[in-house]
């Protein structure tokens, strides 16, 4: 009844079949091992960016700070106060990397006007709180440089699998987007020029 030709064409048609099925598993793992790191890289850079945050936050509130113990010495210079102010108050308003980026430099510029107004009042750079605040501002400055290079690690990391393949179609049909760096502006890699 059964031929030896055809039971030979049967099972290697099965042998394809279990071949093929193979092939859709493996590419199915595949998919959901990129999907799932991509999702952790992602995770990764949010969670740096928190940490940006959270170091912004804390420099914004003790250059409130210090905007209060130089108001004690310094109350006639109101503008350069207000300029401090008003940049506070845009970096607690930035939502994107780059509104804090503009922000921040900003905050920057006006930090250095408040620090060359404190040059001018030799017993306000004498005061403990000053410089308690100065210290606690430079050690902020050195944890936001840390929290940015950390973040823009993060983001090569997750730009550079979200580009790579065969990662980039998972990419590609799940919405991943790449991320901002966060970028010095030109006129923040000038250290201001502040002696004490």
């Amino acid at each position: 009844m059964f031929s030896g030709n055809s039971y030979g064409r049967g099972r290697s048609g099965w042998i394809v079949l279990a071949a093929l099925a193979l092939l859709v598993v493996f590419f199915l793992i595949s998919l959901v091992g990129s999907y799932n790191r991509l999702v952790a890289l992602e995770e990764k850079v949010n969670n740096q960016k928190s940490q940006i945050d959270n170091q912004l936050k804390r420099r914004n509130d003790l250059i409130g700070n210090l905007v209060e113990t130089v108001k004690g010495y310094a109350s006639h210079e109101k503008e350069v106060i207000k300029s401090v102010s008003d940049a506070r108050a845009k970096l607690a308003g930035a939502r994107t990397v780059a509104e804090q980026e503009a922000a921040n430099a900003e905050l920057s510029g006006a930090l250095s006007r408040l620090l060359v107004v404190v040059e001018n009042y030799p017993q306000l750079k004498a005061d403990a709180t000053f410089r308690q605040l100065m210290d606690e501002l430079a050690g902020t400055e050195n944890r936001i440089a840390v929290a940015r290079k950390d973040y823009n690690d993060a983001a090569r990391e997750y730009n550079t699998a979200i580009r790579r393949f065969p990662t980039v179609i998972v990419a590609r049909l799940f919405g991943f987007q790449q991320v901002d760096y966060f970028q010095a502006k030109e006129e923040e890699k000038e250290a201001p020029k502040v002696k004490f």
